[in-house]
């Protein structure tokens, strides 16, 4: 049954067991309401007051400061006594760091002044072994603090742009400043060079002839004689002096002429460095440029934009173990890599040779292999043991099918594969931690090759014994190992998945405590003590709120940040019951949240209209407990439900949060599995919700925008109207590192390239559409939409609009950019559904 709900922001908290779903496949969908799953906290719900503002478009698309402005990125004071966070200023885009103090144990909200902010901005701090010292980066400069008094000590004033910053083992801090690595005494401030890249060849002052004019120019004029000979002169004394003087500063390792710096890593004995370096790599062609026709010169202007995946080409990266006190560089091959000249493309390649009539033969050949990037690798893709006797590298084919963890035998100089993850599909972005234990020579790492993202131990001293810590059908996310080194503590939804709870394990195995019970979304920071828990927390009515409790099961969890408008408390929202909607295509169901209309009533004489919501991204999860990103769209989804329309949203297969198998379904077939639940969710509405099925409309954006023209295009009747918003039409114009994933290249699979772009299907259309094109999109080019309109003009088709805005990007800016959209979407579901 539907609540219509007013939030009142209360200091009071409150706790309640959170219902679960069956993950098969029953007859009627399971039901979970909201308001079971968010036990949230601080948040009470009343029937409707009778004077509670209603709904208006206006409102619901105003700059969302409104709403109230939530708690950002949020840290720990030094001393463990305060909590820090960033907070966006009201009708500003600047952030401004916020303090909360405990005044009698009642938390004192207070934004820290400017001048002191390089006391507290500590939230890039590292510590060195034995947690006496931390220092930290503030705007580019380095302080140290003394833990044991709390004195600050500034280390560097200028404009130098630093990171990396590391304690040594010897105790020094290590930081990094372009491609040159420093040392630096914390106590005396005296800094020395420890190693320097140069991407180019090494200086040769006397070359050899290069042809021969030049040999017999040489071998006549005593004057060049005397040339060369003086310029080597200087270049030995230069060298000399360098090599034996210990004041110097060292050699540079040359990289080689036309070479960039991907990644760099120092020992934490700073007698080694490990590189990555590859050819510069263009982000983009001479052709890939974006008119903006609204511009401050009153003049066309011509942006640069990313490269379009079809003109995409491989790139490796090559390996190198630096040794600092010799000065020597050892390459570090891949062939040691279990599947590194594998050909895990075969089955592709012969389907399309195929297709064109023609035969293709296979060969094993060394496939484009580099470090992961950092983006993907949570802990970093290099990974030293605290006394630096010991290195993992995590390395990725290009491909992305194979995921590689090797460790570096310094003796050999090679790699020594110690796990190999391999998926036919592609590699997730995601649960690609890794770290040592501490004092031991056990790698742990998170990996979802059990079908969903868990966490293992490998001890690499007796024989690569590996541990699964954690298993079963939930996902372990922002891992983080206790000082000790004895337990792992991790957010993961294990109850529910939409349901986000704190966990803890121990680096042994066994039981799996859950730590917190909020329900919706909850994320957190240990404590520098660990003995409490940060908790960012929020639930489907509620955006992000701070709490803070004791780091142990049961502990109360205390509610610190009131950042939400009264005006937005007051507001009669519709929390949504999250349904397990069966599918008719597998076993696992499709999770939804579900909004009903005002006295909805199951058995009234007339079916309600409904619309239904696609969410964006392809790998993103929308139908969980917690405050969605997608919060206009809630917000419209409540001025819907009062104007009597079912809403439902949908996980459909490809989304996060549901394991391997559900994210890789859509593995060259982009916009098949996801229409089939489209069919699937509209049937069971029809089914199970009053829904007149002759009635549905759907719209979404970006990835969402690309689903509602496949769902039309593929299933006319599905739905009457759709309204595709900044769409995707043909994957071959998107960007390589998400598209290639999925649909791998057009050169090597066109097939899927054609059973995945919309532009292939025009001719299906039938029913109304909407499309909402952006000018100056960097994301999904405004080309896609022209692109498409030409095809419907040459086919023919009439039933449908097109509607532009000329200044925004992919993510809409200005408020009445919003409000202009979805007064068209909303126009749009008025006309055509209802009578």
């Amino acid at each position: 049954m539907k609540k219509t709900l007013v939030l009142a922001i209360s200091a009071a908290l409150f706790s309640t067991s959170c219902a679960m779903t069956d993950n098969t496949a029953q007859s009627t969908a399971s039901v979970v309401p909201a308001a079971s799953l968010q036990t949230a906290t601080a948040v009470e719900r009343a029937p409707a007051a009778v004077d509670a503002p209603a709904f208006t478009m206006e409102q619901i698309m105003a700059d969302p400061d409104w709403i109230g402005r939530s708690p950002e990125r949020p840290f720990w004071s030094l001393d463990g006594k305060q909590v820090l966070f960033q907070q966006k200023q009201e009708g500003s885009p600047v952030r401004t760091l916020q303090r909360v103090a405990f005044e009698n144990g009642q938390p004192h909200v207070s934004e820290v002044a400017l001048s002191a902010l390089h006391h507290e901005a500590t939230n890039s701090r590292v510590y060195n072994a034995d947690r006496t010292r931390a220092a930290y980066i503030f705007e580019r400069n380095i302080f140290a603090v003394d833990l044991a008094t709390g004195a600050i000590s500034q280390l560097t004033q200028d404009n130098a742009n630093r990171s990396s910053l590391q304690f040594l083992a010897d105790g020094r801090l290590s930081y990094r400043q372009g491609n040159d690595f420093y040392a630096m005494d914390a106590q005396t401030g005296r800094t020395q060079l420890v190693a320097s890249l140069a991407t180019s060849d090494a200086p040769e002052p006397v070359q050899a002839p290069s042809d021969y004019l030049a040999k017999e120019e040489v071998d006549l004029m005593l004057y060049n004689q005397v040339q060369r000979r003086q310029r080597q002169q200087r270049h030995d004394y230069k060298s000399a002096v360098q090599t034996e003087n210990p004041a110097t500063a060292p050699k540079p390792f040359y990289l080689g002429k036309g070479q960039q710096v991907v990644a760099a890593s120092l020992s934490p004995t700073a007698d080694k460095l490990i590189v990555a370096i590859s050819k510069p790599q263009g982000w983009r062609g001479e052709g890939d440029l974006m008119p903006r026709f609204v511009t401050e010169s009153g003049r066309i202007e011509m942006q640069n934009v990313r490269r379009r995946v079809a003109d995409a080409k491989p790139v490796s990266h090559e390996l190198f173990l630096l040794d600092i006190v010799t000065g020597e560089k050892h390459a570090l091959s891949y062939e040691s890599l279990p599947g590194f000249d594998e050909d895990v493309l075969r089955e592709v390649r012969e389907e399309n040779y195929a297709a064109r009539g023609e035969t293709y033969t296979s060969e094993r050949k060394p496939r484009a292999i580099g470090v992961l990037p950092n983006w993907a690798a949570g802990q970093g893709n290099i990974a030293w043991q605290a006394d630096g006797r010991g290195v993992a590298v995590m390395l990725r084919a290009w491909d992305n099918k194979d995921r590689w963890i090797a460790t570096i035998d310094f003796a050999e100089k090679t790699l020594v594969n110690q796990h190999r993850l391999h998926d036919d599909a592609w590699i997730n972005r995601h649960f690609n931690d890794m770290g040592w234990l501490p004092n031991s020579n056990k790698l742990w790492y998170t990996s979802e090759e059990s079908g969903y993202g868990h966490l293992y131990v490998r001890d690499l001293g007796n024989k690569g014994r590996t541990q699964q810590l954690t298993s079963g059908a939930y996902q372990v996310q922002q891992v983080v190992l206790d000082n000790a080194g004895e337990n792992f503590y991790f957010q993961g939804n294990k109850t529910h998945p939409g349901v986000y709870e704190v966990y803890r394990v121990s680096v042994d195995g066994g039981e799996v405590q859950q730590l917190t019970d909020l329900g919706g979304m909850t994320s957190f920071v240990l404590s520098p003590d660990e003995s409490q828990l940060l908790l960012s927390h929020s639930n489907a009515l509620q955006p992000t709120e701070l709490y803070v409790q004791e780091n142990r099961a049961g502990a109360t969890a205390n509610r610190i940040t009131y950042t939400v408008s009264e005006q937005f408390a007051a507001m009669p929202w519709t929390a949504p019951e999250i349904v397990a909607v069966p599918s008719s295509h597998g076993d696992h169901p499709i999770y939804s949240r579900v909004y009903l209309p005002e006295g909805y009533d199951a058995n009234a004489a007339e079916k309600y209209p409904a619309v239904v919501f696609i969410h964006g991204a392809g790998y993103l999860q929308n139908a969980h407990a917690g405050w969605s990103n997608y919060f206009r769209e809630f917000m419209y989804h409540n001025l819907l439900v009062e104007q009597g329309y079912v809403v439902l949203d949908l996980d459909y297969r490809g989304s996060a949060g549901y394991g391997r198998d559900w994210r890789t379904a859509i593995y060259r077939q982009m916009g098949t599995p996801e229409v089939e639940d489209l069919v699937d969710v509209v049937n069971w509405m029809g089914e199970h919700r009053h829904v007149d099925t002759e009635r549905v409309g759907t719209y979404g954006g970006s990835y969402g925008g690309f689903l509602t023209f496949m769902a039309l295009f593929k299933e006319p009747g599905l739905f009457q109207a759709g309204a595709a918003l900044r769409p995707v039409t043909d994957w071959a114009h998107y960007n390589t590192g998400y598209t290639s994933n999925i649909l791998n290249l057009p050169q090597d699979d066109a097939i899927a390239y054609r059973r995945s772009s919309p532009i292939y299907f025009a001719d299906g259309l039938e029913d109304a559409l909407l499309i909402n094109a952006p000018m100056v999109d960097d994301n999904v080019f405004f080309q896609d939409t022209v692109r498409i309109v030409q095809r419907f003009i040459e086919l023919e088709k009439e039933n449908f609009e097109t509607a532009i805005f000329p200044v925004e990007p992919h993510g809409f800016v200005q408020p009445s950019s919003w409000l202009n959209e979805f007064r068209k979407i909303h126009k749009l579901f008025e006309e055509n559904l209802k009578k």
